[in-house]
């Protein structure tokens, strides 16, 4: 059942057999006897990939449910449901995970020592049934789905560049003024061409001048700390840069709608004792780190902003 299943999900025999790590001979044999244990055609197969039969969906729906039972089972018998024991499997945003949710799960290891945690840190968004996940940090407004969420708060996209490159080319005073200056574009998070801001009310995309395009937010940050240009990435992204005065936060009066952080797990069933366990002891820790992060972004740029207004005000007293 868990091999049709596979099959069914992943739209051919040969994904599936990567997918559990099983030769493709032994995948077809498998789906084969299945066939004749049943009597029935469950697959159909063609080069372009299988396909499930009227038969085949119904069985794999049964399948579902079946297995389901069986793992609930399994987590009665291992006494889930009576203490935290187990293990979870976590996912969250590579630079996020690291900075924040691995800082957490380090703790709740300690204080649940039956428990064991699979921390997988990635920026591709994993299936959470497919992939076998418990509990995934999400960055990005959800899409309606079977899935329970919990707010965590929210982060910013921020603009920043180096001290060095605004010395040398002048601060952007409005979005507009990207096309005069050389920028960095992250092309996950937003189009490699065009930004989004905040301009009279309304989210409007402003192009840019792309001299250098990345595909992770770390080379995107490391080149604006070099003077390669402006950049475009996650507030949470360049806090230690911020801390270090390597970057400068710029146009803020101009950013987008902040961007909700959650948790997203199943809501199937009774909730596991140890993801429970994890939900009540990470979820206030995540927001009181991002409450701490934004307050320490806005006064950082506060600071700045003063010291900037400084600066040109003794720069006009010496003209004077």
């Amino acid at each position: 059942m868990n091999v049709l299943l596979a099959v069914a999900d992943a739209g051919n025999l040969s994904a599936a057999g990567r997918r559990l790590g099983m030769p493709l001979p032994t995948v077809s044999r498998k789906v084969s006897e299945l066939e004749t244990h049943l009597k029935s055609r469950l697959v159909t197969r063609s080069t372009s990939g299988s396909a499930l039969t009227e038969a085949g969906r119904s069985y794999v729906a049964a399948c579902r449910r079946i297995l389901d039972d069986i793992h609930e089972a399994e987590r009665v018998a291992t006494g889930e449901y009576n203490e935290p024991r187990g293990e979870l499997v976590l996912t969250a945003p590579v630079v996020f995970g690291r900075t924040h949710v691995l800082p957490i799960v380090s703790e709740f290891l300690k204080a649940y020592p039956k428990v064991s945690v699979r921390l997988v840190l990635g920026d591709r968004l994993l299936n959470l049934t497919e992939d076998h996940v418990d509990l995934a940090l999400r960055i990005g407004t959800l899409p309606d789905s079977g899935l329970v969420s919990t707010g965590l708060g929210k982060i910013r996209r921020v603009v920043c560049a180096s001290p060095a490159y605004l010395a040398e080319h002048g601060e952007p005073k409005s979005p507009q003024d990207l096309r005069s200056h050389q920028c960095v574009s992250f092309e996950h998070l937003t189009s490699a061409y065009t930004w989004r801001f905040q301009i009279d009310g309304a989210e409007v995309a402003v192009p840019v001048q792309a001299r250098l395009i990345v595909n992770t937010a770390e080379a995107a940050i490391d080149a604006a700390i070099a003077g390669a240009g402006i950049t475009c990435v996650f507030s949470y992204q360049v806090e230690s840069a911020l801390r270090a005065g390597s970057l400068r936060v710029l146009l803020r009066r101009f950013e987008p709608d902040p961007i909700p952080v959650s948790f997203l797990y199943p809501g199937r069933g009774r909730l596991p004792l140890k993801l429970r366990a994890l939900l009540d002891f990470a979820a206030p820790r995540l927001r009181e780190r991002l409450q701490r992060a934004d307050a320490a972004l806005s006064e950082r740029s506060e600071s700045s902003l003063t010291k900037r207004r400084a600066r040109v005000r003794r720069s006009a007293r010496s003209r004077s």
